[in-house]
């Protein structure tokens, strides 16, 4: 009993010294992958990069002493980071406090989704996932994750658009009118690195050592360089007014979103007092100022476009200080510093006194040390309301990856899992792991594996893991100063590179054109719809579930004969001939009020299509349940059948519908004498009377009589 509620306990029963050396050199393994992958999966899910070490301290170490697996690597994951960001961006801007609030708010919720499903053991809600929904959406989302990832390796800055792929075709825009050389070198570089020594050798940590050798390369070769300036080095009056039209729209818009959140005070007060004209006024309102707000965004957009767009050259004046000419602008006789120089601007109001000169590349920066406070997040039920669906949605889909990865682990390792236990594990990692100031985290399947490589026995590993991360944290950060955005970006690149699987399609059409059909279908709405990820696997789940109704309405009712090899199969499919006298029809689903009346037609167009038929016998095999809608159908159609001359006869039914029969009494009417336990049974039951005073001529049944 005690182990089920503390499954660590069982890790102990044999464990020895060449155990726990295993456990450490694996730990320790999957930390030198999970630091800086960790970093690169925290700036995809729009936070700031030692966040995603935040994430990979307790979750880890939560997940492996309350879950089943013993190799399951939980953490940052690629797919989970980037539904993140796609649920959190129309709440917040990436990288503020708010949107770090919700995320770990995110965190908290998705957690106490997954753990309340494996208590309540409703592990199975993960099958709406069905396979060719999941493949379609993992497959789109590869692609998505990589190409949101272009804007860092070339080094330019764009906008957001409201879809992903009017992004990309930005930033190749903004990549045709400047690429940031030193930046793509350096995303080259790590590429080339961690194809390489994959070849040579898959033990190698082949991240850290592009993270380590690139972050060396950028401190030595001053990759970053940055000045803080005030407006006036800026020798452009046409980018001085810009900066100055873009504060204007910032302050604009700060103001009016203090003005739209008194209008909703005022008008939740209003529908409290039912107060009809005080909630037209507020709505009003509130109409007017969307709309300057959304001018003023337009402005604040093409404005802050302007200003990315625009190269300098920097000079340096006899004091010491900067001077920065757009390019092609520098006065003759002036000498420039030889870099180009660019505006750093986000999406708050810039510094005039003090604005940010990029004249190097991108890096991580300052990465706080020590471990954060560990505190429960704070609530806001508005918040949680709007973020429930996405939750649910993270929940299920980061669960279905963590459950398949430890099947596929638990099938080498003979371990046997309990799914619903593995959810109460990852749910606990994320709501501790939300009071330590996580994100959404999920089993990894990589670092699993790096994992399972390594000789991992049981979850110490994971402690070990957990272990290494506050180690970095507490010691090693100012190292990670240097470390190229870039070099995050080909981090993030080269590892969802692996869940692209085009032979997915290929094999869900084979199995089911439809399934086929519903893979690509999911694949095309995820790309069409992003970054509203949701969208995409709603569309997949819906045309999923349409597909089971409508073979449950409609399940394959089937005649059957005797084919070469003295089977009984479908006489359509197979091409065979029928008997004139006798209908074996076979009904494959559960006759229950959805397709109850499809049963009934199908009898009556076998009556009327055959009028030598004289006895129908309803082969019940695939019949595994029966409701109240089906047993007054059945009965309707003996009514009709007998009523028309026809006698009729069941055979092959189960203990279930046994018991609804006999409950209704619809045995009785049937006639015990008429249920009979196999399809041989009942054809040479039935074959003689059918066929007295008949003239059919090598009835294909009659063999089944004479080998019976």
């Amino acid at each position: 009993m005690l182990s089920k509620i503390l499954p660590f306990i069982d890790w102990f029963k044999g464990y020895n010294m060449a155990s726990l050396r295993a456990d450490a050199i694996s730990g320790l393994t999957v930390a030198l992958v999970l630091i800086p992958q960790s970093m690169a999966y925290a700036q995809l899910a729009g936070m700031p990069a030692y966040y995603g070490l935040y994430a990979s301290f307790l979750p880890p170490l939560v997940a492996a002493l309350f879950g089943s697996s013993r190799q399951l690597a939980t953490g940052p994951v690629a797919v989970v980071s980037l539904m993140t960001a796609a649920s959190l961006e129309p709440l917040a801007t990436a990288g503020s406090e708010g949107y770090i609030a919700y995320a770990i708010l995110l965190a908290l919720m998705v957690g106490l989704f997954q753990f309340m499903l494996g208590v309540l053991k409703l592990g199975l809600v993960v099958n709406f996932l069905s396979h060719p929904v999941v493949n379609g959406f993992t497959n789109a989302a590869a692609i998505i994750i990589a190409s949101s990832q272009l804007s860092k390796m070339f080094g330019v800055s764009v906008d957001k658009a409201e879809h992903h792929y009017e992004t990309i075709i930005r930033v190749v825009e903004g990549a045709f009118h400047y690429t940031h050389w030193p930046t793509l070198a350096m995303g080259l570089l790590a590429f080339a690195i961690m194809i390489v020594l994959k070849r040579i050798n898959p033990k190698i940590p082949n991240v850290l050592v592009a993270v380590v050798v690139t972050t060396a390369l950028s401190w030595a070769v001053g990759f970053n360089h940055d000045a803080s300036v005030s407006m006036d080095t800026v020798q452009s009056s046409e980018v001085r007014t810009s900066i100055a039209s873009f504060n204007t729209a910032i302050e604009g818009i700060d103001q009016l979103a203090v003005q739209r959140t008194v209008l909703n005070g005022r008008m939740d007060e209003a529908k409290k007092a039912k107060d009809a004209v005080g909630i037209l006024d507020a709505e009003h309102d509130l109409n007017v100022i969307n709309v300057q707000i959304s001018r003023l965004k337009l402005e604040a957009h093409n404005q802050r476009a302007a200003l990315r767009a625009t190269l300098f050259d920097g000079v340096e004046e006899a004091n010491g200080s900067m001077a920065f000419y757009t390019q092609g602008t520098v006065p003759a006789g002036m000498v420039t510093d030889g870099r180009t120089w660019r505006l750093k601007v986000g999406n708050t109001r810039i510094d005039t006194a003090g604005m940010k000169m990029m004249g190097g590349g991108a890096v991580v920066g300052t990465v706080p040390s020590g471990i954060p406070a560990i505190s429960a997040p704070s609530l806001d039920l508005k918040v949680m309301l709007h973020l429930l669906p996405f939750a649910a949605i993270i929940s299920l889909l980061g669960f279905m990856e963590a459950i398949s990865i430890a099947k596929a682990m638990a099938a080498k390792t003979g371990q046997r899992l309990d799914p619903n236990q593995e959810l109460i594990g990852q749910g606990l990692a994320n709501i501790l792991g939300a009071c330590g100031k996580s994100y959404p985290a999920s089993g990894s399947f990589s670092r699993s594996a790096v994992n399972l490589q390594a000789g991992a026995v049981t979850g110490m590993s994971s402690v070990f893991t957990s272990l290494m991360v506050v180690i970095a944290l507490l010691f090693f950060t100012p190292l990670l100063y240097h470390l190229p955005q870039a070099v995050l970006a080909a981090v993030i690149m080269m590892a969802v590179i692996g869940l692209i699987n085009a032979s997915g399609f290929i094999h869900a059409w084979k199995a089911q054109w439809y399934d086929g059909a519903i893979s690509v279908l999911s694949f095309l709405c995820t790309l069409g719809f992003a970054p509203h990820l949701d969208k995409g696997i709603m569309v997949g789940v819906t045309l999923s579930l349409a597909v089971f109704l409508y073979k449950s309405m409609r399940p394959k009712v089937a005649n059957l004969s005797r084919s070469d090899d003295e089977s009984l199969r479908d006489a359509t499919a197979f091409g065979l001939k029928e008997c004139q006298h006798i209908a074996v029809v076979r009904f494959d689903g559960p006759l229950f009020f959805a397709n109850a009346s499809f049963l009934e037609d199908q009898i009556t167009d076998r009556m009327m299509s055959n009028e030598k038929l004289r006895h129908i016998i309803i082969v019940a095999n695939g019949i595994n349940d029966m409701d109240a809608s089906g047993e007054e159908a059945l009965s309707l159609i003996v009514d009709r059948v007998r009523a028309s001359g026809l006698d009729m006869s069941l055979c092959g039914v189960n203990e279930a519908v046994m018991a609804v029969l006999e409950r209704t009494h619809l045995l009785e009417k049937i006639g015990r004498d008429h249920v009979y336990p196999t399809m041989e049974t009942a054809i040479c039951a039935t074959h003689e009377s059918a066929h007295a005073d008949g003239q059919e001529d090598n009835c294909p049944l009659t063999t089944v009589c004479r080998l019976a």
